[in-house]
């Protein structure tokens, strides 16, 4: 089938481009010790910069690109993206100073935005019973494409070196782009949309669909949580009582166990919404993302943190599929890259806040990050029950979002 064949290839071209992206980004504060810097202070800040301004641009412009992706198409959105990944990660290999690198990254930031349309770029593809299936599957690979990439980036690296790293990223983001070329076409009903010049409106009316601000708000809470752990995780393992050499054994196999479960994840979640709706998925979901965190604040050993990861990160993979599906069903196909931009940009920035405010709570207590966490996950989870109006996932869009239009 050929929604099956476009699904095929937005998944390949997410994994292979997030595998891409993660090769070089871990290994950046080296890189700027190879550029000549070697203040410690200096490297962090010139890390910080340059891995911050990519987000920052990215939450910025997503949904305009969205929104030309609704205008023009979402395949030549996506290789656009794409085509300017090759070129900057190529040029990356070729810095001599500190703030080329900066540079660079604010310009990828201008360009990027390609995991969202492929989000929706699959979403268009499939049926609206399969919608589900679909989106966790393309989120599945971009979770595991982050999981794999250092480990297979350090091995590059230790084989080519660090700034012929770079272009081997540039590789793999040419390998994308000939996927997308020439295995996903874009569906007819696009098309006649694009032809018809329908589907043009605001921002605001996107804002407008049936529980579209409450989603933007369950994306942004779950990154939120999700991304918190990192600046603070090694160093609550340590607090555990963990020996300083199996530190990094102990904190990367709990990462890796996130993204894991998260997959997993992203993966039941189409199951799970046959059985009941998006609602009951979310906040359930939620709650048990709830419990895992509450284990993490009231550990004192790493055993706890072993029955805690996998129950944490299955629940936020679920939930995260669940409200992008949510968001599918309301969202008429010819604005949906509009709305998974501005889901996108409320994704962005919880990334964006979450280091911040896990680090300033940290230097108090740590545990204080995962109190944090499981506060919001139950208000996250009471305020869906109470709020959020149950959409069906077969069928035509609601009535209210076809008046939007």
């Amino acid at each position: 089938m050929s929604w099956r064949k476009n699904l095929y290839a937005v998944t390949a071209a997410s994994f292979i481009g997030f595998t891409g992206f993660t090769l070089v980004m871990p290994f950046l504060p080296l890189y700027f010790q190879l550029l000549g810097v070697h203040d410690v202070g200096e490297i962090a800040l010139w890390s910080g910069l340059s891995l911050g301004v990519t987000p920052a641009m990215t939450a910025l412009l997503s949904p305009l690109w969205g929104r030309f992706a609704d205008r023009f198409g979402r395949k030549i959105m996506v290789e656009r993206s794409l085509v300017s990944f090759i070129f900057i990660m190529a040029a990356m290999a070729f810095v001599t100073e500190p703030w080329h690198v900066f540079a660079l990254r604010a310009i990828q930031g201008l360009f990027a935005g390609y995991g969202a349309l492929t989000i929706t770029m699959a979403a268009d593809s499939a049926p609206r019973d399969r919608m589900a299936s679909a989106i966790g599957v393309v989120q599945t690979a971009q979770r595991l494409g982050p999981a794999l990439g250092p480990a297979i980036g350090g091995t590059v690296a230790q084989l080519v070196g660090l700034r012929r790293s770079f272009l081997v990223t540039s590789v793999f983001y040419a390998v994308a782009l000939l996927l997308v070329f020439f295995m996903y076409k874009e569906t007819d009903a696009h098309g006649d949309q694009l032809r018809t010049g329908r589907g043009r409106v605001t921002f605001r009316n996107v804002l407008a669909f049936e529980n579209f601000i409450l989603l933007m708000a369950v994306v942004f809470a779950l990154q939120f949580v999700d991304r918190s752990f990192g600046p603070v995780l090694p160093l609550f393992v340590a607090e555990l009582g963990a020996s300083a050499n199996r530190v990094p054994i102990v904190s990367g196999l709990l990462f890796s166990m996130t993204a894991g479960a998260g997959a997993l994840g992203h993966h039941l979640c189409s199951r799970l919404l046959r059985l009941t709706s998006a609602r009951i998925v979310i906040s359930v979901s939620a709650g048990i993302a709830a419990v895992g965190a509450g284990l993490f604040a009231v550990a004192t050993g790493t055993r706890l943190l072993l029955v805690a990861t996998p129950l944490f990160g299955l629940a936020i993979g679920a939930a995260t599929t669940a409200a992008y599906t949510a968001a599918g069903t309301v969202i008429p196909s010819s604005v949906r890259g509009a709305g998974f931009g501005l889901l996108t940009t409320a994704s962005l920035i919880g990334l964006a806040v979450s280091p911040i405010a896990s680090g300033f709570l940290g230097a108090t207590s740590i545990r204080s990050v995962f109190l944090l966490d499981t506060v919001t996950l139950l208000a996250l989870a009471a305020t869906v029950t109470r709020v959020m109006v149950t959409t069906p996932l077969t069928g035509p869009p609601t009535p209210q979002a076809a008046e939007e239009m």
